[in-house]
């Protein structure tokens, strides 16, 4: 189930970036293209090879279809392959999840031992987490 949207506007209704930068109509540094997707270094990236892989079709995340997420999966695969091998994926899922761009896209943060990211926030200070006082 291919989703297919307005060029450039996601939903139909708000603009979004990423099929902005897909159309070619927002700057962007691309670092590798096929024909179902593009590579981009990220805006404030978290590491020198953190890269976004962003499908050319607007689906909104990585649930909303199998297809597409697997063929930006693949896709993000041979940039980890390519850059390595030595990385993270991620693909962020809803605000609770921390998406923040709502076009499905798949983070390749490449790792080096010892490099000093550190990518996931500390656990919140709940009961569970505190000390006795």
């Amino acid at each position: 189930m291919t989703q297919t949207a307005a060029p450039g506007t996601g939903n139909g209704a708000e603009p979004c970036v990423f099929c902005e930068i897909v159309e070619g109509r927002s700057p962007a540094t691309v670092v590798a293209e096929w024909p179902d997707a593009i590579a981009i270094v990220p805006l404030g990236p978290r590491g020198p090879l953190h890269r976004l892989v962003i499908p050319r079709v607007h689906v909104r995340d990585a649930l909303e279809d199998p297809d597409v997420n697997e063929a930006t999966v693949r896709r993000a695969t041979e940039l980890a392959r390519a850059q390595g091998g030595d990385c993270q994926l991620i693909a962020n899922v809803g605000p609770a999840g921390e998406q923040t761009v709502f076009h499905l896209h798949w983070h390749v943060v490449g790792r080096a031992a010892d490099d000093g990211l550190n990518l996931w926030h500390p656990a919140p200070a709940g009961p569970e987490n505190r000390e006795a006082t």
